[in-house]
Order: structure tokens, then C-alpha cells, then sequence
């Protein structure tokens, strides 16, 4: 039956409104009051008398849902709120501790907490305005975080339009996850069309969120559970889940109101048995005072607030064996060992390093080359050998020589008196991070106008750096203060550095200045691994089957990643938004063709003779060998290149010629 525009638009409401209903039953309240083809039957006549009169489209109908087009990246946002972190805590001690902390500054206070499970995902804050979702903003650096609108939009379970009575304007925030089970199921998919698998539903979560192009995100199955309201007055936290779920938000039915310590305990070790049950994967519980305004009042530690803490699950543990021991510079300069592991799978990750804290500890728990040994992972976060199963060693495991490890490496080392651990001589001098923040922003690396020699020694100097992450934490009025700086060279440098967020993953990875790692190998790494995590996750034996890459590069890499301070400057990173894109690899008229420049060239520098090579499918290399084409020599060239390249057949031409290839 063909309808007017106006009963159009009364079927169109009732439609919308009948399967919000459906929805807020089905996702929150775990209840279906229809079956699910009947649902889709009522979403595709909503979608017909849409497309019949379009323009009685608005952004909340549940046709809306679907991914738009691709979006050319993401905008910064302030929260209205900042969004804080949690201090963890192991024990009961540490919560009576805590406890006692409260009530020193609250001594009105009468003790309720309320609990619920610490979800593994990405935090995220859902802006309403009118009852209509208008923004989805991820945590970011607590101050600011992404629009991803986009993509959280496509996320059934986030109500495009409030349940009940609309608010003028209303912020709630909470977990994108993604369920166990369909995290299986789309690994088992992996599997059946010869696709590497993803590591852990928390990582593809949050790679998902991310994505620029929405229809990635729609079709993997991510869920939202909300668990915080902000701007209502509200007095409790357990009011507060009760007025998300109303809203239409999914919130942990696990969430309970607790007395005191023992009820805590009680209630930590019914879900540490029952953990596994969980639909999400979790690592401990989140411990709250109930009592909002005392919670408030309680303010801010550093970027936790005082009055909710994280407890965290002893460690889950596997066997291993130690493949070999490298040893892990600090950004301190302290030397410890670390035990590279056949990979192993704890808590939802892949393990194959694990700290061995220093010589002494080794030598205490007998760790050679060849061990089998228990690990865990503390508080599932680092991975630990607690010992060795000395019945599995067949004869030919390897004691592990400190000095002689430590003799390898270009720095000195030394143990000061009563101490444990060698560390570097002058590693933690300022002028070393000076130097590593300079070569991450270099041509070659992340290319930053702006971040020179002077203006780089000038913020470490003024501790406004601590390592090169701190660069996308930097704002204009820390800059307006210094020197060097006026309103427009601030606001030059704020916006160059922005605008490397996004930067290519080999200029990123030559840019982190691991040892080897020059701006050629980057690239030939890049061809093989397309992200961090799967560099990371590489072996010795997948290292150094590329070519380029030998026993030292590989040990380099392997030492890098194994770093427990390096690991947590990627995470950093990855928190300030900085994500590393994959490139196709270019296919030019160079392809096949490898370059060594020496002497000077007229017409450019050698970085950008580098980018011309490459930008047409060429190698740029540092030094000739067997595999070069040609030996470019510029002007005041030595001898030595050339009369190798002679040697080695390769071809020697002049600037003139190298320009006269790049123009073909």
C-alpha cells in the first residue's frame, strides 16, 4: 500500500520506536520479545519508506547503523572530564591500606564500595545530546581524545537514541569490547581462508575502533558496557548503573554494592574462580566508593583518583623454554638479562620474553640457555620466570656469562657497590635523549619541521621531554613560555607535530632508533611485517630469513622489544593516538636496482637522493657490496667506493646519469 508523506512519517516513528524496544530488550535486558527475523522484517520495511522519502532520515534511526564512506582521519577532542587511570592493587593488605587512606580523609564517611569486573578493552565517552548520539570519543591522553563517531555508530549495542526521558546533554562512558566467543569465531574464519590470526580480542578492539574506513568496523561483532555517567546528579554509583541501564546501556549484571574489606575479598575470589565463564576477557575488578559525592571530594592523585582502585588477579602461569638471554638497555642505563621464550600463550597473549631481573637472580634460580621454566605474568601484565624444572634438562643447556653478555655492547658498564645491577656509563645523559629525540624527528624518520637540534635541547631541557612520545603531549602555552618561542612558531610546531600522528610504519621504526635498524632496513622489514606488534611478535628463525637482516640485526631487533621500558613507550604512543600505517611498497622503474651515493651531490642531499630511489622502487644502500647496480659519485668522492665497486663489477656513474635513471 503506497502512504502519503505524512503517514509515512507516523509508520516511520512507530517503526523506529518498536525496534529501539527491541533492542534496549535484547542487548540490555538479555530478553528478546520477538524473534529475530520478525526484528529484521520491521528494519527492512523502515528501510524502504526511508528510501521512498528520504528526507525523513534523521542520524538516530536504526537504519543508520551501517558503515558510511571512509573517513580521512580522525579530529581531536577535548573531554569535558578528564578521563583517569586506576592505581592497582595485589592484595588484601594494599586494600586495607587503601581503605585506611579514605577514611583519614573522609572520616564522615561510612564505608560502602561498589565492584564490578575490570573489562580487557578500549575506553570510550558517548556524548547525547537531546536524547541522539552526537560524538564517540576515545580516552586518548585523558585530556583529549579521537572522534570515532564513525565507527562506534556501527556498534549495536551503543543506543543511537536514549531509552526513556531525553536529557539536553548527557556523557556516558565505558568499555568497547569484544565477547570471546566472537573472537573465536572470527580467528576460526581466519583460519579457513589461510589468514593470520589476531592475538587477543583487547588489541582487535581497539585496532577496530581505530580504522578509518567504517565498514571494517561494522563488520567485526564489538559491544559497549557503560559504567560511568557524567553531568547528572546522581548520588551513588549503584543508582548510576541503574539509570545506564534505563537509558539502554548494557552494564555488568556482575556489579555489586560491598560493606567492607572482608565482603571485597569475598567477592574478588568468586570472580577469580569464575572468571573464565565471563562472556570478555578481564583482568581483576574495579573497586569504587559508592557514595558519589564523597568519591568527588576525595579529588585526584597524578592521573588516579582516590577514591577507586584496580585490584588485580594473581598471575596466570605456562611453561617455556629459554631459546636463549640477551640483555635489555634501560633508558635508566640499567643492564638486565631477559630471557627470550618459545612462545607461549598467558592470559590472552602471546609471551616469549620474560625479565630476569639481573646476574644474581639468575644465578639463584640456576637459569641457563635451554631451560624449561614456570613463567607468569604479574599481575598479567609482565611476564616472569618463577623457576626451572631441573628433571626436564637433557645435558646440554648453557650457564649464562654476564660480563661476557655485557662485553657485546658498545657501552661500558658498571656495578656500583651494593648494588645488583651494571649499568651503562653516561646512558642516562640528557644529551643521549637529546640525541634520540633529534634522530626520531630527523628527515629520515618522522621529518617534523621545526624540531631541530636547538628547539629539541631546548624542551628536554626544560622537562618538557622525557622520551619522543612526550612530543604528542606537547601544548601551545607549554611552548609560549620558552625562548625560542612566539604565538606563531608555537603554533608551527604544535601543528607539524600533529600532523605526524599517522607517520609510515618504516619511517616510524627507523625513527625509534633501535641498534641496525638503519633507514633501508626499516623498509625491508616494512615489506615483511606490516605493524609493530607483528614485528614484535617475530622470531630469530623469521628475522633472519629476510634478507638484509643478520644474526646481529635480528639480536638487535629481538633485545628492542624485549625491553620492558621500550614496550611501554609503544603503548604510550599508541595512547597519544600515534599509529604507524602500513604502505604499499612502490613498484617503480627502479625496481630490482640498489643505489650507493658517495661524495657530494649538487643537486640534493643524500637523504633526499634516499627518497627518490626508493619513491621508484629502488634500494638505497650505505656502502657497496655484491648486490649494488650503481655507485653514484659526487663531488670530493674518495676513492675506496669506487675501487670496490670496480672490483665487484658494479657500475660507476656521475650525478648526471643518477638523474637521468630517476627521470625514466
Amino acid at each position: 500500500m503506497k502512504l502519503t508523506k505524512a503517514e509515512a512519517e507516523k509508520r516511520i516513528l512507530k517503526l523506529r520506536n518498536q525496534i529501539n524496544d527491541y533492542r534496549y530488550h535484547y542487548h540490555v535486558l538479555n530478553e528478546s520479545i520477538m524473534s529475530e527475523e520478525a526484528a529484521d522484517s520491521l528494519k527492512h520495511e523502515l528501510a524502504q519508506l526511508e528510501q521512498q522519502f528520504p528526507e525523513l532520515i534523521t542520524p538516530d534511526s536504526p537504519t543508520q547503523r551501517v558503515a558510511g564512506e571512509p573517513i580521512a582521519g580522525f579530529t581531536k577532542v577535548e573531554h569535558s572530564e578528564r578521563m583517569l587511570s586506576l592505581n592497582d592493587v595485589f592484595n588484601e593488605s594494599e586494600i586495607v591500606a587503601w581503605l585506611a587512606r579514605i577514611q583519614k580523609l573522609a572520616p564522615d564517611w561510612h564505608p560502602e564500595f561498589f565492584a564490578d569486573i575490570k573489562m580487557d578493552g578500549l575506553a570510550c565517552a558517548l556524548i547525547y545530546e537531546n536524547g541522539s548520539l552526537v560524538r564517540a570519543v576515545t580516552r586518548g591522553d585523558g585530556f583529549v581524545g579521537e572522534d570515532v563517531t564513525h565507527n562506534v555508530r556501527t556498534i549495536h549495542s551503543v543506543p543511537l537514541t536514549l531509552h526513556g526521558k531525553a536529557l539536553k546533554r548527557l556523557e556516558v562512558r565505558g568499555e568497547i569490547i569484544m565477547y570471546k566467543d566472537d573472537f573465536e569465531k572470527l580467528n576460526q574464519d581466519r583460519r579457513q581462508a589461510g589468514l593470520d590470526e589476531f592475538k587477543n580480542p583487547r588489541n582487535l578492539a581497539a585496532g577496530t575502533i581505530r580504522q578509518l574506513d567504517p565498514a571494517l568496523t561494522a563488520a567485526r561483532p564489538l559491544q559497549f558496557h557503560a559504567y560511568n555517567l557524567i553531568s547528572t546528579d546522581i548520588k551513588t554509583r549503584s543508582d548510576e548503573y541503574a539509570l545506564l541501564k534505563k537509558l539502554g546501556f548494557i552494564v555488568n549484571s556482575q556489579a555489586k554494592k560491598l560493606k567492607d574489606v572482608k565482603q571485597i575479598m569475598k567477592y574478588a575470589h568468586i570472580w577469580e574462580y569464575k572468571r573464565h565463564d565471563l562472556p570478555f576477557n578481564t583482568d581483576g575488578l574495579v573497586i569504587k566508593v559508592n557514595d558519589l559525592e564523597v568519591y568527588k571530594r576525595l579529588g585526584v592523585v597524578g592521573k588516579a583518583p582516590r577514591g577507586a582502585i584496580a585490584y588485580k588477579y594473581a598471575a596466570e602461569e605456562a611453561t617455556s623454554r629459554v631459546r636463549d638471554i640477551i640483555i635489555s638497555i634501560g633508558r635508566t642505563g640499567a643492564a638486565t638479562p631477559v630471557a627470550l621464550l618459545e612462545p607461549v600463550n598467558i592470559a590472552g597473549t602471546t609471551v616469549q620474553h620474560a625479565s630476569l631481573h639481573n646476574a644474581d637472580e639468575i644465578a639463584r634460580k640456576d637459569i641457563r640457555v635451554g631451560d624449561t621454566v614456570i613463567i607468569h605474568k604479574a599481575g598479567d601484565i609482565i611476564p616472569q620466570v618463577v623457576r626451572v624444572l631441573t628433571d626436564l634438562r637433557e645435558g646440554n643447556e648453557q650457564v649464562f656469562d654476564m660480563e661476557k653478555a655485557l662485553a657485546d655492547h658498545p657501552f661500558e658498564f658498571v656495578r656500583p657497590e651494593g648494588e645488583a645491577v651494571w649499568r651503562a656509563v653516561n646512558k642516562d645523559n640528557p644529551e643521549i635523549l637529546k640525541r634520540s629525540i633529534q634522530h626520531f624527528a630527523s628527515k629520515g624518520a618522522l621529518d617534523i619541521d621545526g624540531l631541530g637540534e636547538k628547539n629539541v635541547n631546548l624542551l628536554v631541557d626544560s622537562h618538557l621531554l622525557h622520551d619522543a612520545a612526550d612530543l604528542f603531549t606537547l601544548k601551545k602555552s607549554d611552548l609560549l613560555g620558552l625562548e625560542r618561542f612566539a604565538d606563531l612558531s608555537a603554533d608551527n610546531l604544535i601543528k607539524a607535530i600533529g600532523n605526524k600522528k599517522t607517520p609510515s610504519f618504516a619511517r616510524f621504526l627507523y625513527g625509534l632508533g633501535i641498534r641496525h635498524i638503519g633507514a633501508q632496513t626499516a623498509i625491508d622489514l616494512s615489506k615483511r611485517f606490516k605493524t609493530l606488534d607483528e614485528l614484535g611478535a617475530a622470531d630469530y628463525d623469521e628475522l633472519s630469513e629476510i634478507d638484509g637482516i643478520g644474526e646481529v640485526v635480528a639480536h638487535s631487533i629481538l633485545e628492542w622489544f624485549a625491553d620492558e621500558n621500550n614496550q611501554q613507550l609503544l603503548t604510550k604512543f599508541t595512547e597519544l593516538g600515534v599509529l604507524p600505517r602500513s604502505e604499499k611498497i612502490q613498484n617503480g622503474h627502479l625496481s630490482g636496482q640498489s643505489f650507493v651515493v658517495t661524495g657530494t651531490l649538487e643537486s640534493m642531499g643524500r637523504d633526499e637522493a634516499a627518497e627518490l630511489v626508493r619513491s621508484h622502487g629502488g634500494t638505497f644502500q650505505n656502502s657497496v657490496g655484491k648486490g649494488t647496480t650503481y655507485l653514484v659519485m659526487g663531488a670530493k668522492a674518495g676513492s675506496s667506493k669506487a675501487d670496490k665497486a670496480r672490483k665487484l663489477g658494479t657500475k660507476v656513474i656521475d650525478e648526471s646519469q643518477f638523474l637521468e635513471l630517476i627521470k625514466k
